[in-house]
């Protein structure tokens, strides 16, 4: 079913490259064919995004604001999650939104095609300048051939997350839970680790093994991409990562009982692995100290970064974006949608929405990480205050003090098969299927014949 689905989507890609190559208009970019010289027009008519699946407290609070600065123009929201072939069907059919949502790693994939415009004429038109609004890892995402391809939004960094419960318990410290230093890691982590008949009971530490791949890859060193974009999975400096991940989960039973026992875990739950002391530390994107803040009364928590080898705090960019098809029929205002909903006054608006939401539930408010440093500094300072919970306070201070720190996989004409072609490999490779370098290479030939068919060479 998988390889039908793919072939359907490959399918669907042609045509719309087809349709979408027909005529360059006067004003246009030349790869794309896109009328670029539109940025320059006012916002008037009717936008038709394709965004926003399921808003909550901060996308409608954001949604508010920016149709109050688009007061002419009448926003059609197609309020349904992203779908590749969805959207390769719809762009060959015509039925073009003007304004699509979507994950950073399909930009560089539709961009490399001629499906979406870019967008350097819509911030130099809109006096925005991405390298202030966003974190420069945030903009490196949406970056390809020296061309930015989407608005970002959003910035979840990966930090660890502690039990100091647990740690205590086994003797372990903060300074112990440090991914530099492999040795002092994996003895924490025997310290901690428990099992009942060769079952884990308890991990000293949960790497998040395949949801955490860029950290052990581009946190360690390792190069995913060139500068055009195309895969390096093979690279040399990949193999440290998975290695050290082997080692991690070899301490801890071995990965299919590692991977047997996480998928147990009450992730969302009022009986998830913290509360249940069945970590000791876990890696986790900076979303997650929300989902404990319910229970941050009966949890002992602290916070470390991710540290590279040279022993700096590191994390990893990632998030969504706003793009523009290429056939898009209002571009101006759709820009200006994208830009509206990414500036000051929407996060302003985001945060008193989600601090009064907080308010009513009685909860930690751990801050919105919206892919911009100053947006995220403001609403810091006006809405983040001391919890009364030192440990709980660490860890949302361990977050923002990491943010800067951020790397970019880059956008890619293959990012999606990158992502799913390196997850094989480190599956492969804690299996003991294979070594860490066959299963790299394994990856880089996949990978690479995606980002052949993509670019044709």
């Amino acid at each position: 079913m998988k390889k039908k689905r793919a072939a359907l989507v490959a399918a669907s890609v042609v045509v719309a490259l087809a349709t979408t190559a027909c005529e360059t208009p006067s004003g246009s970019d030349t790869e794309t064919g896109a009328d670029t010289s539109a940025f320059n027009a006012a916002a008037s008519g009717t936008l038709n995004a394709w965004a926003f699946d399921n808003a909550d407290d901060v996308g409608q609070a954001r949604l508010d604001y920016a149709a109050g600065k688009l007061s002419g123009v009448d926003i059609k929201l197609d309020a349904t999650g992203f779908d590749a072939q969805k959207f390769t069907t719809r762009l060959a059919s015509g039925d073009v939104p003007d304004i699509v949502q979507m994950d950073r790693a399909f930009v560089g994939t539709y961009a490399a095609q001629g499906l979406l415009m870019p967008l350097d004429k819509c911030f130099s038109a809109n006096d925005v300048d991405p390298q202030t609004r966003w974190y420069s890892s945030v903009v490196d995402d949406v970056t390809y051939k020296n061309q930015i391809w989407a608005v970002p939004q959003f910035y979840q960094p990966p930090a660890i997350i502690l039990n100091q419960k647990v740690m205590k318990a086994a003797g372990v410290t903060e300074a112990d839970i440090d991914t530099s230093n492999p040795d002092k890691l994996i003895a924490a982590i025997g310290k901690m680790y428990q099992a009942n008949g060769g079952v884990p009971v308890t991990l000293g530490f949960d790497p998040q093994a395949t949801g955490q791949i860029y950290m052990w890859t581009l946190g360690l060193g390792g190069k995913l991409t060139d500068a055009d974009g195309k895969p390096t999975l093979d690279d040399p400096s990949n193999v440290y990562g998975l290695e050290l991940l082997k080692r991690i989960t070899d301490a801890q039973g071995g990965y299919a009982k590692y991977k047997s026992f996480t998928d147990s875990f009450d992730f969302f739950g009022e009986q998830n692995q913290f509360v249940k002391d069945q970590v000791g530390a876990q890696l986790d994107a900076q979303w997650y100290p929300n989902v404990l803040s319910p229970y941050a009364g009966k949890l002992q928590l602290g916070a470390v970064p991710f540290k590279d080898r040279d022993g700096k705090p590191v994390t990893v960019a990632g998030g969504t974006s706003f793009a523009i098809p290429v056939k898009a029929k209002n571009p101006a205002a759709a820009c200006k949608w994208a830009l509206a909903l990414t500036e000051q006054g929407a996060w302003d608006a985001a945060g008193e929405a989600r601090a009064k939401t907080l308010a009513k539930d009685d909860s930690i408010n751990t801050g919105l990480f919206t892919g911009s440093p100053k947006a995220d500094q403001e609403l810091r300072e006006k809405y983040v205050k001391p919890s009364g919970n030192a440990g709980f306070d660490e860890v949302i201070n361990t977050y923002y003090e990491v943010a800067a720190s951020g790397r970019s996989v880059g956008a890619s004409p293959a990012g999606q098969q990158l992502k799913q072609e390196l997850t094989n490999a480190i599956t492969a490779t804690l299996l003991g299927q294979k070594s860490a370098q066959d299963a790299l290479a394994d990856a880089q030939n996949a990978s690479l014949s995606a980002y052949q068919t993509v670019t044709g060479g």
